[in-house]
């Protein structure tokens, strides 16, 4: 183990002199406390905005001596910007629920929209096959119409046949 005094300790800059390490040692307590005590400060927020508030009311106090119309006006100023804030706040919420009840509006309408374009398509759907069905039934009729006329007609020759037949067997 190497003391102090030896040529390694004396070739790095540290001192020999007991007294002067301890006045050393002491130094760096008294820096060290220093160092805590000003991080224990900065972790200290609290404290920090109590000292942060009593500054903006010791200005405050102090710019109202000097000039109390400045101060007046400027605290008429804050009033007035936390009113503007506070109507612009509730104007917000009932601008919201319009633009709310527009879009809800519009979403009505399409579907609205699309029921009518939905019913009109059936609609013309059931009308075609009314007229598909119509052309059917005056085919039908027309077919019908010949059927009994041929019959009629089929009907009268075999009568005629019949009267003449009588009247040759007369």
């Amino acid at each position: 183990m190497s003391t102090p005094s030896s040529s390694s300790a004396a070739g790095n800059g540290a001192p020999n002199d007991p007294d002067a390490i301890k006045a050393e040692i002491e130094a760096t307590r008294e820096q060290l406390g220093r160092t805590v005590d000003e991080l224990s400060h900065r972790l200290d927020v609290p404290a920090r905005a109590k000292e942060g508030a009593f500054r903006a009311r010791d200005t405050a106090v102090e710019t109202y001596k000097e000039s109390p119309p400045a101060v007046i006006g400027a605290g008429a100023g804050v009033a007035a910007l936390l009113g503007l804030l506070v109507w612009r706040r509730r104007t917000r919420d009932s601008r919201r629920a319009k633009r709310a009840a527009k879009r809800e509006a519009k979403a009505l309408a399409a579907r609205r929209a699309a029921a009518q374009k939905a019913a009109a398509k059936k609609t013309a759907k059931a009308r075609k096959a009314a007229a598909k069905n119509a052309a059917k039934t005056r085919k039908a009729a027309a077919k019908a119409r010949k059927s009994a006329a041929k019959a009629r007609t089929s009907t009268a020759k075999t009568a005629r046949t019949a009267r003449r037949t009588a009247r040759r067997t007369k």
